[in-house]
């Protein structure tokens, strides 16, 4: 099983902390945020390597964080990924990144995909055995518990296996407030559909619109994340996952 790790995005919202700086190695609670996702996923046993896609413009900050970043416990290697953009204007999008990469590196394997800027309060080993399990689409889930809020991310209704029923990006009427998050598991068997997505000219972007042009085509399953999660996308948010990944270490 390989492990996709977004980073290539250039987190404007963020500004200025992100000018000079990708959102990934911003710490949080003392420590680059990339690491809580690398801590979070390291118990997932089926990982035998890891790629982190970045671009042209901060490529380098990875490479040298990747030269100081302490291996210990960590089971797998990974590769750092230069999609080759330089800004908003000509980036590939984050399932232009993944795509990338499957194509660059010649993956045919299980993937996870998850999003440099996703915290969780608990590792993912369960969502590894699940996903295996299922050996089916995956993407992680989260109550947000608000209808307004989740106006901002996507709406997901499920049916009583967890499969998914309706997927809507960025709803004007949420019917739910459960959202898919960026974390996903795409069997071997489901690249070729990654591959038909990209060859047809949809939206690169969004991952979530992956989600959404996949789950009518193939059963796409849902697992719950526990604890909590952080989309960090803005200073305040930011702000709040310092204060709660803080207290957790103590």
């Amino acid at each position: 099983m390989k492990l996709i790790i977004l980073a290539a995005g250039y987190a404007t919202r963020l500004y200025p902390l992100t000018l000079n700086q990708p959102k990934p190695l911003l710490p949080v609670a003392g420590k680059p945020m990339l690491e809580w996702v690398i801590d979070n996923v390291k118990t997932i046993d089926a990982i035998d390597h890891a790629y982190i896609v970045t671009n042209a413009k901060f490529v380098t900050h990875f490479e040298d964080w990747a030269a100081s970043y302490s291996r210990t416990n960590l089971k797998f290697g990974f590769t750092i990924v230069n999609d080759g953009s330089t800004d908003d204007s000509n980036k590939l999008g984050a399932i232009g990144d993944m795509h990338l990469v499957m194509t660059k590196h010649a993956i045919d394997d299980d993937i996870i995909v998850v999003g440099g800027d996703n915290l969780f309060s608990d590792d993912l080993q369960e969502f590894g055995d699940y996903c295996l399990r299922k050996n089916a689409p995956v993407t992680g889930v989260y109550d947000v518990g608000d209808l307004e809020a989740i106006k901002k991310y996507n709406a997901i209704d499920i049916d009583e296996e967890g499969r998914i029923l309706f997927f809507e990006e960025k709803p004007a009427q949420p019917r739910s407030t459960l959202t898919g998050i960026a974390l996903y598991f795409y069997p071997q068997s489901a690249l070729p559909l990654i591959y038909q997505y990209i060859a047809e000219g949809n939206n690169p972007d969004q991952p979530g619109r992956l989600v959404q042009w996949l789950y009518p085509r193939t059963s796409f399953y849902t697992w719950r994340v526990p604890g909590l999660w952080f989309d960090v996308g803005s200073i305040e948010t930011l702000e709040e996952a310092n204060r709660v990944f803080s207290a957790l270490k103590k």
